[in-house]
């Protein structure tokens, strides 16, 4: 029988990343309520000095697969390993977060399981023993609440930035345990040739704490200037409309929208973003949204927290200037 709550961590370059803790603690709430365990997936070459870390978040066990073939990855590769390890440990609920490596891993690990799988979820519960998961549809103008079949184990990506992570409690080490891998390279389709890394140094904009974004009203590339210095001054990243993509203003890596990133901030500054429905189904979820337009009638002011009316290149240099007294 089915049983126990098991999450599947995301590394990079050795370092797990943050929303893996999130995945583990969102894991441990579940698993307490249905008084059973949570089993982490830690995947990678290398890796298993990092699996105690999963433990502090609330992991009871984690099954480490190290070796070489896994230290960049590929959906083909990990499928494989991830999917004969659920396989013989038969969990429950199989928890990923909702990255753009977890939704490439989720969807064929769906497939290959043979299971229904939830996206890019913000709210996961338990009714009568069985996983539901809310979701936003339609841009974010509405919430699914999805209910599973019978087949286990019920699968759901978590949205980053969007589960509470627990502190971490290093006193509690877990059970740490080497997975077997079987891969035969030669049956494996795809190959990492070359890993290109952006060199600014900033936090990824799906795992900031802090983002402070520009759209069509920054006028041009060179203006983005006022907006690296306030983010500097509060610890933020910077992100683009796809508007300032489209127009080449901007990196794509920076768009937050519904064909860019999704993010979850605790802290959105919208500075010349009209917020169109697309970009509003990237940020909508964002704990405190900021809006500074000279358009009274901009939509994003109506999903803002707070507004102000005016050009933002006086209210911009006039803030930083302000938050750099403080800070």
């Amino acid at each position: 029988m089915a049983q126990g709550v098991m999450t599947i961590a995301e590394q990079r370059d050795g370092e797990i990343r943050k929303v893996s803790y999130e995945v583990v603690s969102e894991g441990r709430r579940i698993a307490d309520a249905m008084g059973q365990e949570v089993t982490a997936l830690l995947l990678g070459s290398n890796v298993k000095d990092k699996a105690s870390t999963l433990a502090h978040y609330g992991a009871d066990k984690v099954l480490v697969a190290d070796d070489p073939q896994l230290e960049t990855y590929t959906t083909d590769a990990y499928v494989a390993v991830i999917a004969d390890l659920v396989k013989a440990n038969d969990p429950a609920l199989l928890l990923l977060g909702a990255s753009v490596q977890g939704k490439d891993l989720a969807a064929r690990l769906a497939a290959r399981l043979g299971v229904g799988m939830a996206q890019d979820c913000t709210v996961l519960s338990i009714e009568d023993g069985n996983l539901v998961a809310e979701r936003p549809v339609y841009a974010g103008k509405a919430y699914a609440k999805v209910t599973f079949g019978e087949n286990r184990p019920h699968m759901a990506t978590a949205r980053p930035n969007v589960m509470a992570m627990n502190e971490p409690d290093t006193s509690k080490a877990g059970e740490i345990v080497d997975a077997p891998v079987t891969l035969d390279a030669g049956e494996l389709k795809t190959k990492v040739a070359e890993v290109l890394r952006d060199e600014g140094g900033k936090v990824d904009l799906t795992e900031a704490d802090k983002i402070v974004s520009g759209g069509r009203g920054m006028k041009g590339p060179e203006h983005y200037q006022i907006l690296e210095d306030l983010a500097d001054a509060i610890g933020a990243s910077v992100g683009a409309s796809r508007s300032a993509v489209d127009a080449g203003w901007r990196p794509h890596s920076d768009q937050v929208g519904q064909t860019g990133k999704v993010v979850s901030p605790n802290l959105y500054i919208a500075c010349g973003i009209s917020g169109a429905i697309q970009h509003l189904a990237g940020m909508s979820t964002s704990k405190v949204i900021v809006a500074i337009n000279k358009d009274p009638d901009a939509p994003i002011f109506q999903k803002a927290d707070y507004g102000v009316v005016d050009d933002l290149f006086s209210v911009v240099p006039a803030l930083t200037e302000e938050v750099k007294k403080v800070m």
